[in-house]
């Protein structure tokens, strides 16, 4: 019982791990065999937790929860609307649905960071040192140079805006670039070896 609850899955990440690596460095098509096997499996997990989603907001609903009708209902009328739309008894319900409801919510919920990145900016002005005022400065730079400004100053200001997005912001992408990569790495590396197990929890 012990070796299929903690050594077999290892037995699997590791050798599975090890056979797309084997595959992207010197197979390619068992490399692609592996991805399309994850992709399947991705895709039926993906249906069980949507059932499994259902199955608990079910109970909830049951005992009056009104979040957990609503979304029932939201989502029992979307499988609805997909029948149809294969159906045809409508025309790209679904995507009109993800167009007028799913994307202006994805869009409200991307604004906010605008409000939290205010925020953290705020309170980072508060400790008065040389990171805040450094702070200051870009905001108050780059809200000038995005302002419609006289041409003269325009002008004068358009190199320095163009040099700062060419070589310090893209600096900042790929160091935080570099770091996701090397973060990535390094879990591949504790998935392969074994001192990662997420799988075990």
């Amino acid at each position: 019982m012990t070796f299929l609850k903690r050594g077999l899955p290892l037995t699997l990440a590791i050798l599975f791990g090890l056979s797309v690596l084997v595959g992207i460095l010197a197979l390619p098509p068992l490399a692609q065999m592996l991805l399309n096997w994850v992709s399947f499996i991705a895709a039926a997990a993906l249906i069980l937790g949507v059932l499994n989603l259902l199955a608990v907001h079910l109970a909830r609903a049951r005992s009056g929860n009104g979040y957990s009708v609503l979304l029932v209902l939201s989502m029992l009328a979307l499988f609805a609307l997909a029948i149809t739309d294969a159906l045809g008894f409508t025309n790209n319900g679904v995507e009109a649905v993800f167009n007028q409801l799913q994307a202006p919510l994805e869009a409200a919920l991307a604004s906010m960071v605008a409000f939290f990145l205010l925020f953290a900016g705020v309170r980072l002005l508060q400790r008065r040192n040389r990171w805040s005022l450094l702070l200051l400065l870009s905001a108050l730079f780059f809200l000038i140079t995005q302002a419609p400004l006289p041409a003269a100053i325009g002008n004068l200001l358009n190199p320095i805006r163009t040099i700062a997005d060419t070589v310090l912001v893209t600096a900042g992408v790929r160091g935080l670039l570099l770091g996701v990569a090397l973060g990535i790495l390094l879990l591949s590396l504790r998935l392969l070896s074994g001192l990662e197990r997420p799988y075990s929890s």
